[in-house]
């Protein structure tokens, strides 16, 4: 490890994760700002629900599924270059299918992210199968802030 540069500590990249809901707005919001106190990259990862689990429900469930992830991918897309820009951050949204675990986990990897962002859940499901934030704290791998 190289000897300690004044003006380098801190993170050189960020992941937040995004859904459209209220609590990963707000963490968002909180994201961008310390990426720009910080100067660091920021990396919001949306993580799609996989069509295939609803195949069951009919193509009707399905498509009405893939319209509204697209609707909610266009906003965040819109909201995120807006803010990048407005904050003069270096911001890109990720979009990958799967788990959000293992999709934050994965970005966060290739980034070499030095911290995970995530707002708080609002779920009654959480309550039981444990929040996407308990989730990622468990796994133990970076440091996780939870935005209420």
């Amino acid at each position: 490890m190289g000897a300690f540069e004044l003006g380098t500590d801190g993170p050189s990249a960020l992941v937040v994760g995004v859904d459209g809901s209220e609590g990963s707005l707000r963490a968002a919001a909180y994201a961008l700002g310390l990426a720009r106190r910080q100067r660091a990259r920021l990396f919001a990862v949306y993580a799609r629900r996989e069509p295939g689990a609803f195949l069951t429900f009919g193509g009707t469930a399905v498509q009405a599924l893939v319209e509204a992830q697209s609707e909610i991918e266009s906003e965040l897309l819109e909201m995120l270059d807006q803010q990048a820009r407005d904050w003069s951050v270096d911001a890109r949204l990720v979009v990958r299918p799967g788990d959000p675990l293992r999709v934050l986990g994965d970005v966060a990897e290739e980034v070499k992210a030095s911290g995970i962002i995530v707002g708080a859940s609002a779920g009654l499901g959480h309550k039981i199968a444990g929040s996407l934030a308990t989730r990622l704290v468990r796994a133990a791998r970076w440091p996780v802030t939870v935005v209420p």
